[in-house]
């Protein structure tokens, strides 16, 4: 509304009304710079592998691919040892461990790990021919062999026969794993595979086999050299 009011001169003055005032919006609150950057990045970077663990995109090379280098120093030989052992028999053997870890008062869930490992491995039997002890008769017809008794070597695993098959460890051993690794945990599991297949070796019958193959062979070896008797015992 106008209101009107008068003049010296008679005449009426019509006076504007007042206009209600505009509110104004508030500044929008503009994210630091400190916390944008990271994020930003950090949304860069999960583009990038996200297209890494896809096909990329043809004809561009991928800024996040890898390539193995080999820098291993050259092999030293450190010792030769002279064998005289015959490697008569060789057992061949697989396992399975599944080893878990278990927390006394938390869940597996947080505390705790499951491994499946397979490993597979060879054993040899010998018999020490250095130790041999032998008897030939006048004529030269009849031989008689004494040898020490067969024995296990060490178990042997195979590298493209043992893997960790699977495995499930809680949030802290995965929390820990990051900002550390343990490397002692594959050490552990070959050696425990290894110390099992041994005992399975020791079982198996695998020195029986070595004797009698031992006894094949010298008993072949020497009638072919025309003894008509020979005769291999173990001691």
């Amino acid at each position: 509304m106008r209101s009107q009011r008068g003049t010296a001169n008679g005449t009426r003055e019509t006076a504007a009304a007042p206009e209600p005032a505009v509110r104004q919006r508030p500044p929008a609150r503009r994210v630091p710079w400190y916390i944008s950057i990271p994020v930003t990045f950090a949304v860069i970077v999960a583009l990038f592998l996200a297209a890494g663990k896809f096909d990329w995109l043809p004809g561009l090379p991928n800024p996040f691919a890898t390539s193995t280098v080999d820098r291993s120093q050259p092999a030293v030989l450190q010792s030769i040892e002279n064998m005289s052992n015959y490697n008569a028999a060789t057992g061949n053997f697989q396992i399975v461990i599944n080893l878990q870890q278990e927390a006394a008062y938390l869940p597996s869930a947080l505390l705790g790990s499951d491994t499946l490992y397979v490993a597979g491995g060879t054993v040899e039997s010998y018999v020490n021919l250095g130790k041999a002890t032998v008897k030939v008769s006048a004529d030269r017809r009849t031989a008689t062999i004494v040898l020490p008794p067969a024995q296990l070597g060490q178990t042997a695993l195979n590298p493209k026969e043992t893997y960790v098959f699977a495995q499930n460890r809680g949030l802290f051993n995965r929390i820990g794993d990051f900002f550390s690794g343990n490397p002692d945990d594959q050490q552990k599991l070959s050696i425990l595979a290894a110390s099992k297949i041994q005992t399975a070796a020791s079982a198996s019958g695998l020195t029986q086999r070595a004797q009698q193959n031992t006894t094949a062979m010298l008993s072949g070896l020497l009638r072919s050299l025309g003894f008509t008797s020979v005769t291999v015992s173990y001691t």
